[in-house]
C-alpha cells in the first residue's frame, strides 16, 4: 500500500463543507487503564549521545545531533520490508530504533544488528514520525488514532481518537504529549493516561509537529498562519500571516523560528514579537517547501524541491552556500558536528561540510527519502519510500 503526500486541504470531503474546522467537537478518548506518572526527568526533550527522542531531535525541532559520527561512514545493516514504504523519521533510545511503516506496522529494531525486537500492526498506516519518552512510544496513524505503545511489550498502553488523519509527529511539554491533526486541532494529552488536558483549534489542518520552547508552542498551519500558543492554557497568544499554507515543522533558536511554505518562501519569525524578521524566495521556479530546517547559532539549513540544500545566515537571511542535488529534497537535514546530512528523492544520502556545503560523502539507497536521519549511538538511521531501513556507522 502506498500513500502520496497530500497538499494542505482536508482529506475528508465533509471537512470541506464545514469551512471552519474550529467548530467541530472532539470525540477522542483514552481507552485503557492509566499508567503511572512519567518521571520528572523525562520532561526534558533533547537528544543525547545515545538517543534521538523526537522527529527533529529536540523540543525546539532544531535537527542537531548530540552524538558523533565517524569520519568514514559505512552501511552496517539494512532491513527491507517487502512492498513496504516509509515516510517517517525513526527515533532511537537505549540501543533500539523505532520506525512506523506506511503499511501499518511499527518496527522496533536492534540498533547494533538491525534485528527485529518486535512489531505492532494496525489496520491503517503511518505517515507521522514517532516520539519516545518514559518507556512509551507515541505515534498517530492516517485514520486519526493516536497510540502510546509500551516499548517493552510492543502493545498499546492507551489510544486516543482524533477526528482526522495524523501527520504530525508528537512533542512533549511537562507531563504532556502534543500533536496536531488534519481535524485542525492541536491536542495536549496527559502522556501517562491519554486524558485530554486541552485542545486548540485553528482554521485548517495541522500537518507540522508542534515546536516547544519555554511555555510556548508553535504551529505553522495549512491556514497560512503561524500560531503561537500558550501551553499552560492552550490559548492562542498570536497568529502571524505567512502568505501560504505549510506543513513544515518550525525550528527555533533563541527568539527566532524558521520554516518554509507551499509558496516556496522561507521565513524567519520573531516569536516574542510575533512578527516576520526576514523572508526569502526559493531559487528557480516556485516550489513548495516540505523540508524542515536544521538550525543552530550562525546557520540554518533546509532542503529544496528545486534540487538543492541551502544554508542561510539566521540573522539576515543571506545565503551562505547552496549544494545542488539531482532530485528534490523533501527530507529534513540533520547537523552532526561539522557536517550536515540530507537525503534526496532519488535515494542519495549526502554528507556536506557545514561551513562550505562541499560534498564529503554520498550513498545511493534503494528508493527515495521523505523521512529524515536520526542520529544516536554513533549511528545514523534513515528509511526510504521503498521500504528499506538503513543504518550507517563504523564497522
Amino acid at each position: 500500500m502506498r500513500y502520496a503526500f497530500r497538499p494542505c486541504h482536508p482529506r475528508d470531503p465533509r471537512l470541506l463543507l464545514a469551512g471552519c474546522l474550529a467548530a467541530f467537537a472532539a470525540v477522542g478518548r483514552a481507552d485503557d487503564v492509566p499508567s503511572p506518572a512519567l518521571p520528572a526527568a523525562s520532561t526534558v526533550v533533547r537528544p543525547t549521545e545515545q538517543s534521538w527522542p523526537v522527529y527533529r531531535g529536540d523540543a525546539q525541532a532544531r535537527g542537531v545531533a548530540a552524538a558523533k559520527l565517524p569520519d568514514k561512514l559505512e552501511m552496517l545493516w539494512k532491513m527491507a520490508v517487502p512492498n513496504g514504504a516509509f515516510e517517517a523519521t525513526p527515533v532511537i533510545d537505549s540501543g533500539v530504533a523505532y520506525v512506523p511503516d506506511m503499511d501499518g506496522k511499527v518496527y522496533a529494531l536492534n540498533l547494533a544488528t538491525g534485528k527485529e525486537v518486535w512489531n505492532y500492526k494496525v489496520d491503517s498506516g503511518f505517515i507521522a514520525s514517532p516520539a519516545i519518552r518514559g518507556g512509551l512510544l507515541y505515534v498517530g496513524d492516517i485514520d486519526g488514532k493516536f497510540y502510546a505503545i509500551d516499548i517493552k511489550t510492543g502493545k498499546p498502553k492507551w489510544t486516543f481518537d482524533a477526528e482526522a488523519e495524523i501527520d504530525s509527529a508528537p512533542n512533549f511539554w511537562k507531563d504532556n504529549v502534543l500533536f496536531g491533526s488534519q481535524d485542525a486541532k492541536l491536542y495536549c494529552l496527559n502522556a501517562a493516561t491519554g486524558q485530554v488536558v486541552w485542545k486548540h483549534a485553528i482554521e485548517d489542518q495541522i500537518r507540522c509537529s508542534p515546536t516547544v520552547i519555554g511555555d510556548r508552542t508553535f504551529v505553522a498551519g495549512c491556514d497560512a498562519k503561524f500560531h503561537i500558543i500558550d501551553l499552560t492554557e492552550g490559548k492562542e497568544v498570536a497568529a502571524v500571516p505567512i502568505e501560504a499554507p505549510t506543513g513544515v515543522t518550525p525550528a527555533a533558536i533563541g527568539d527566532q523560528v524558521f520554516f518554509g511554505t507551499s509558496a516556496g518562501t522561507f521565513f524567519a519569525l520573531n516569536w516574542k514579537e510575533a512578527k516576520i524578521s526576514w523572508k526569502v524566495e526559493d531559487k528557480g521556479a516556485s516550489q513548495e517547501m516540505r523540508s524542515a530546517p536544521a538550525a543552530q547559532e550562525g546557520i540554518v539549513i533546509v532542503g529544496s524541491r528545486n534540487r538543492a540544500v541551502i544554508a542561510y545566515d539566521p540573522a539576515t537571511g543571506n545565503e551562505l552556500w547552496t549544494f545542488t542535488t539531482k532530485q528534490r529534497v523533501d527530507s529534513s537535514p540533520v547537523i552532526v558536528g561539522n557536517r550536515v546530512f540530507a537525503g534526496a528523492a532519488d535515494g542519495r544520502l549526502y554528507a556536506l561540510d557545514l561551513k562550505t556545503g562541499e560534498e564529503k560523502w554520498q550513498y545511493q539507497a534503494t528508493g527515495g527519502f521523505t523521512g529524515s536521519p536520526a542520529v544516536a549511538g554513533g549511528k545514523l538511521v534513515i528509511a526510504t519510500d521503498r521500504g528499506v531501513v538503513y543504518c550507517f556507522g563504523a564497522k
